[in-house]
């Protein structure tokens, strides 16, 4: 390389968001300019959170010239906001090539929450979730997985204490993009959000669930786990065909051990498919020697898919059944109820499904 990586005759555009400390100190040794630019460089994208290569106004003109010329910057736009009577709002994100992706902004006491996608759609297939509609685009790279964040912080002025993997998307599916972002994330050089408060939502990929512990990442995992039994889950989740209960929580057991982290369950409770006493007492029996949490999510009907919301009184019996059987028990708080609160939901409304 003759020393200037920005040459014209590139084809593709350097994603420039998506490089991490070391990539961006590499790139910068690359064009020949001096080292500090990479710090310099990295801080405006990653910190000021800036737009554009002309707000960088300590970097050379003709520096930014070159980057501009070759370089793309947070692809993602916002397209549409929705508000609810919560203060919740759901985003519409547009990417670069025309795709839309959902985020989240919930605001809590302790801070400002933010829920991402992980791909532009999703070939899990999972029966009451509106976000596999129709199936799996494309997976997003870590700018476009950071540029969600990046945008809200910035359209709000707040700053996003919280990160939670579970909008549009299976992460496991996206693993290295995924595992790059949350060091990114949770970089000092960035908005260095600590990985403590950052969640992993999964349907239980076994051998990328395993592959995480020699990450040496301190996150939460999420199981997307809805049934107590294989028969029951794989009539709600395909991917359970090929991922077996005993198996994830093998998997659990592991990363528990390995790691010294808690595990949450998620489990939507459907009226008459999931919410019934004999179900509670499976649930509490297959959970009952493990270090977790499990989070009951009454289920935001999605039209034309499976499933519908319980009564208030089959919630809290069920919850009732589970604390009696000692295990950690929540419902999760209901917020933004009153928008298109369910996954997928309004990016389908925009493509018209």
């Amino acid at each position: 390389m003759d020393g200037d990586i920005l040459a014209a005759e590139l084809l593709e555009k350097i994603d420039i968001m998506s490089l991490d400390s070391d990539e961006m100190a590499e790139f910068i040794e690359s064009t020949g300019e001096k080292s500090f630019r990479a710090k310099q460089l990295y801080g405006w994208i990653h910190k000021k959170l800036a737009y554009s290569f002309d707000e960088m106004t300590n970097l050379p003109k003709e520096f930014r010239e070159k980057l501009n010329n070759n370089c793309t910057i947070d692809s993602t736009s916002i397209a549409d906001v929705q508000e609810s009577a919560d203060g919740t709002r759901k985003y519409l994100m547009q990417l670069s090539d025309g795709n839309a992706v959902e985020s989240v902004l919930m605001k809590y006491k302790h801070g400002n929450s933010v829920c991402i996608s992980t791909q532009a759609g999703c070939r899990m297939g999972c029966k009451f979730c509106a976000s596999t509609t129709g199936g799996l685009d494309r997976n997003l790279k870590p700018s476009e997985m950071l540029g969600q964040i990046y945008r809200i912080q910035r359209a709000t002025g707040e700053r996003v204490s919280n990160v939670i993997l579970m909008g549009i998307g299976e992460p496991l599916d996206n693993y290295a993009n995924v595992v790059k972002f949350i060091k990114m994330l949770s970089d000092r050089n960035g908005l260095n959000i600590s990985q403590r408060n950052i969640t992993l939502s999964t349907c239980g990929l076994v051998e990328k669930l395993i592959s995480l512990v020699d990450e040496h990442l301190g996150i939460t995992i999420a199981i997307s786990l809805h049934a107590p039994d294989d028969a029951l889950r794989r009539s709600i989740m395909p991917v359970a065909c090929k991922y077996s209960i005993h198996d994830i929580i093998k998997a659990c057991k592991y990363y528990i051990e390995k790691t010294g982290r808690r595990i949450t369950f998620e489990y939507s409770l459907m009226e008459g498919v999931n919410d019934r006493p004999e179900h509670a007492e499976k649930l509490a029996g297959l959970l009952y020697s493990l270090n977790c949490h499990v989070n009951l999510i009454p289920l935001n009907p999605v039209k034309g898919r499976m499933g519908n919301r319980p009564a208030g009184i089959d919630i809290q019996h069920f919850k009732s059944m589970l604390e009696k059987k000692h295990i950690n028990v929540t419902i999760r708080r209901e917020m933004g109820s009153d928008i298109d609160a369910a996954c997928g939901q309004l990016r389908n409304k925009n493509k018209g499904g």
